[in-house]
C-alpha cells in the first residue's frame, strides 16, 4: 500500500517540485493550493489529488483533510510549506498587512498540523515537515516580519517533535 503525503502551497517552486517527486516514488499525493483551477501539471500525475487549501481558511483546510483521507484512506506525511515573506519596514505595514504574514506563516501551518494530527495519531505514526528558512536562524535588515514568523516556525516545530515523539509522529524542520 503507498504512503500519502499532503503538502501545502504545492502550486510552484518547493511544493509542486517535491509532489512531482513524490508520485515518482510511487506516493500518494495531495497537492494543495489556493487555486488548484490554475494547476495544469500536477492534474495529469497518477495518484494525485489536487485541491483547494488556503491556510487562512479553516472550511478549505477541513474540507482538503477529509478529501485526502477519503481518496487515499489515510496521510502519513504532512509538508507545511506554504507562505510567503513580507519585506520592508516595521511602520510601513498596517496592522492588516502584518496579521497576514502571521497568520500565514504560523497560524495557517499550526491550523493545518491540527487537522491532520487526529489521522497520525490514530496510525500511532507519520511525519510533519515544516519548511522554515535560513530567516528562522538569523535576521537581515527589513525583515522582521517574515524573521519573526519563521523563528516562531523554528520554536513551535521543536516544542512539536517532543510533544508527538512518543506518538511515533516524528517532526522535521527543512531550513
Amino acid at each position: 500500500m503507498s504512503k500519502t503525503i499532503l503538502i501545502t502551497g504545492a502550486s510552484s517552486g518547493i511544493g509542486k517540485a517535491t509532489a512531482q517527486l513524490f508520485v515518482e516514488k510511487g506516493w500518494n499525493v495531495v497537492a494543495t493550493m489556493r487555486s488548484p483551477d490554475k494547476e495544469e501539471e500536477l492534474t495529469k500525475l497518477d495518484n494525485t489529488l489536487v485541491t483547494r487549501l488556503d491556510v487562512t481558511d479553516s472550511a478549505s483546510i477541513t474540507a482538503a483533510v477529509n478529501a485526502a483521507v477519503e481518496r487515499f484512506g489515510s496521510v502519513d506525511v504532512l509538508l507545511n510549506n506554504a507562505g510567503y515573506g513580507a519585506y520592508g519596514p516595521l511602520e510601513a505595514f498596517p496592522m492588516e498587512g502584518i496579521r497576514r504574514q502571521f497568520e500565514t506563516n504560523v497560524v495557517g501551518l499550526l491550523e493545518v498540523t491540527k487537522a491532520v494530527l487526529p489521522h497520525l495519531r490514530a496510525q500511532r505514526s507519520g511525519v510533519i515537515v515544516n519548511i522554515s528558512s535560513i530567516g528562522g536562524k538569523m535576521t537581515f535588515p527589513l525583515g522582521t516580519l517574515y524573521h519573526g514568523t519563521k523563528f516562531a516556525v523554528e520554536g513551535l516545530s521543536e516544542a512539536l517533535h517532543y510533544e508527538l515523539e512518543p506518538l511515533g509522529i516524528k517532526v522535521k524542520i527543512v531550513e
